[in-house]
C-alpha cells in the first residue's frame, strides 16, 4: 500500500533532550528523518525532540512514536509525485497546487512543498484522467452490481478483486512480475464517486508494499498500455482501518488505471549513496506507517527492504572516501534496525529481535534502546549474567530511566529465584560515575521476634479474665 509520509519514517529525528518518565517500551520503533517535512509539530515517529510516545524514557529513535503527529515527505520512492505538465490536451494532468496536508495514508496527496507557502485543497472531482472512458460503471453503477457483473474478469478466486479491460495493451510485451518496477496512471473513487486517489505517474515496485495489494495484483494481470477498471474489496485495499479522512473502514474502491511502463528495478549498489539514503528512508517511512496500523509483518518487510538499500558498498568502487555519507548511512541503518527489532518483538520473533539488536550494537555500541532490548531479551532467555552487564551499560548511559531500573529489579529477582524479593525497591537514580552498583537496596526486614504489642495485649486479656472470675466468686 502506498503509505503516507504522514507517518514519515516514524522517525523524524531522535531527540534526547526531553526525557520523559515512562516505561521503556522495547517494541517502539523510530521515525523518519531528513527527507520529510514536518507538517505539524506532530510527527509519527520522532519529531525533532518530539513526542516520542514510547513507554521508554529513552530519547531515541522510535518508528511508531507519535500517533497524532504527521510528518510529510517530499516524495516517496515508490510513489512519484504527479508528473503533471501544463498541456492543453484533454486527459493530461494540469499543474496543481499543493494539496491539503492530512495525516492519512494517501496515495497521491501532496505536491512539492517547495512550490509555495500556502496549502490549497484541490477540487479533485473536476479533474478526469480518462475522459474518454467515463463509462456508466465508472460514473454511477452500484459496486454490488459490479461485483456480480458477468463481463468483468476475476483477478482472484474469491471474486473480491475484479477488472474490466477498456483498452487492450501490447500483447508482445511480457506481463509485469514480482520485484519489477512499474509506472501507472490511475485514479480511485469510493462508492459515492468521490475521488480519493489520483496520480498521473505513479511508480512502485511490485511486492515491496508501496501501494495497496489490489494495485500490485492488477498490474501483474495487465499488458503494457492497457486501460482497465479495477474493483477491489476492502481486504485488498485499506481494510478495517480505512484511511483517514477520506476512505472509511471496510470501504471497497473503484479505480481507472493504465499501465504505462514495466522495467527491472534499479540495483541499489549502482546508485549514488545520496539516492540510497533517500530511497531507504522512504522505505522506512512505509514501514513506520504499517507499524502504526499494527501491520507488523508488512512493517518488518519494509524495514528489511530499506536495509538492503542502505549500504555503502558499491559495484564500481567510486564511493571510497565518502566518509560523511558513509556515516550518514550508518546512522540510518541503526534507526532502521531498531525499527525492525520493534516489529519483530510485536511478532514475538524474540531470537530475531535479539539478533537485530546486536546488529545495532555492532554499529553503535552505546545505543540505549538496543541495549535495553537486548538486556530484556537475554533476561527472558535466562542468560542472566550477560543480561546484567548489558542493562548495567544501559543504566550508565541513562541513569534516570525507570524502565531500566524496573528491568534490573526483575532480573535480580529472577537470579535469586524469586525469594525475599517482595521488599526490594529500586535505588534512587543518583548514580552518575563508573560505579553504578548496587542497583537495588533491600528495605529493612521486620524483626522475627515476638512483638511487644502482642505481649501487652495478652497481659490485658489475662488480667481481664482474672478480675471477672474474682467478681463471679464474690457474688456466689
Amino acid at each position: 500500500m502506498q503509505l503516507s509520509p504522514s507517518l514519515s519514517e516514524m522517525e523524524t529525528e531522535p531527540c534526547c533532550e526531553e526525557q520523559r518518565d515512562g516505561a521503556l517500551d522495547p517494541t517502539e520503533p523510530e521515525e523518519a528523518e531528513g527527507i520529510s517535512e514536518l507538517a505539524e509539530s506532530n510527527s509519527v515517529n520522532e519529531s525533532p525532540c518530539g513526542p516520542a510516545k514510547e513507554d521508554l524514557e529513552l530519547c531515541g529513535e522510535d518508528p511508531a512514536e507519535t500517533e497524532s503527529q504527521a510528518v510529510e515527505s517530499r516524495g516517496t520512492d515508490k510513489k512519484s509525485l504527479p508528473d503533471c505538465r501544463q498541456e492543453g490536451e484533454k486527459g493530461e494532468c494540469k499543474v496543481e497546487k499543493k494539496l491539503k496536508k492530512t495525516n492519512s495514508w494517501k496515495m497521491v496527496r501532496f505536491q512539492d512543498p517547495s512550490l509555495e507557502e500556502d496549502v490549497v485543497e484541490r477540487d479533485s472531482s473536476a479533474e478526469i484522467l480518462f475522459p474518454e472512458y467515463a463509462v456508466e460503471e465508472w460514473t454511477s453503477t452500484p459496486f454490488e452490481e459490479l461485483f456480480m457483473a458477468e463481463d468483468w474478469e476475476n483477478i482472484t478466486e474469491d471474486r473480491l478483486l475484479r477488472k474490466k479491460v477498456l483498452q487492450s495493451g501490447d500483447i508482445h510485451v511480457p506481463h509485469a512480475t514480482w520485484d519489477q518496477e512499474v509506472t501507472v496512471k490511475m485514479q480511485g473513487v469510493v462508492e459515492d464517486r468521490t475521488v480519493v486517489e489520483k496520480d498521473c505517474k505513479l511508480v512502485f515496485v511490485i511486492g515491496e508494499g508501496d501501494v495497496i495489494q489490489a494495485l500490485e495484483e492488477c498490474v501483474m494481470s495487465m499488458q503494457k498500455g492497457e486501460i482497465a477498471l479495477l474493483l477491489t474489496d476492502s481486504q485488498y485495499a485499506y481494510g478495517l482501518l480505512g484511511r483517514e479522512p477520506d476512505i472509511p473502514a471496510w470501504a471497497p474502491l473503484l479505480y481507472q488505471l493504465q499501465l504505462l511502463d514495466i522495467r527491472d528495478k534499479p540495483d541499489p549498489l549502482t546508485l549514488p549513496i545520496a539516492d540510497r539514503i533517500r530511497i531507504g528512508n522512504q522505505k522506512r517511512e512505509r514501514g513506520n506507517v504499517h507499524f502504526q496500523r499494527e501491520e507488523y509483518g508488512l512493517a518488518a518487510r519494509a524495514y528489511c527492504v530499506a536495509l538492503e538499500v542502505l549500504t555503502t558498498r558499491s559495484k564500481d568502487g567510486n564511493d571510497v572516501g565518502m566518509k560523511e555519507e558513509e556515516e550518514e548511512v550508518r546512522e540510518y541503518r541503526v534507526k532502521c534496525l531498531n525499527n525492525l527489532a520493534a516489529a519483530q518483538l510485536k511478532l514475538e520473533q524474540f531470537d530475531e529481535a535479539l539478533h537485530t539488536s546486536r546488529d545495532v550494537l555492532t554499529l553503535q555500541p552505546d545505543n540505549v534502546k538496543a541495549l535495553f532490548r537486548a538486556g530484556k531479551l537475554l533476561s527472558d532467555k535466562g542468560v542472566y549474567d550477560e543480561a546484567m552487564e548489558v542493562l548495567k551499560q544501559a543504566l550508565k548511559l541513562e541513569p534516570t530511566t525507570k524502565a531500566i531500573h524496573a528491568e534490573l529489579s526483575k532480573l535480580v529477582k529472577r537470579q535469586s529465584g524469586g525469594k525475599d524479593m517482595q521488599q526490594w525497591r529500586v535505588k534512587p537514580a543518583k548514580v552518575l560515575g563508573d560505579d553504578i552498583t548496587p542497583f537495588l537496596i533491600p528495605s529493612k526486614k521486620k524483626s522475627s521476634g515476638i512483638s511487644w504489642k502482642f505481649i501487652l495485649g495478652a497481659l490485658v486479656v489475662a488480667l481481664g479474665s482474672l478480675v471477672t472470675s474474682m467478681v463471679l466468686t464474690a457474688r456466689h
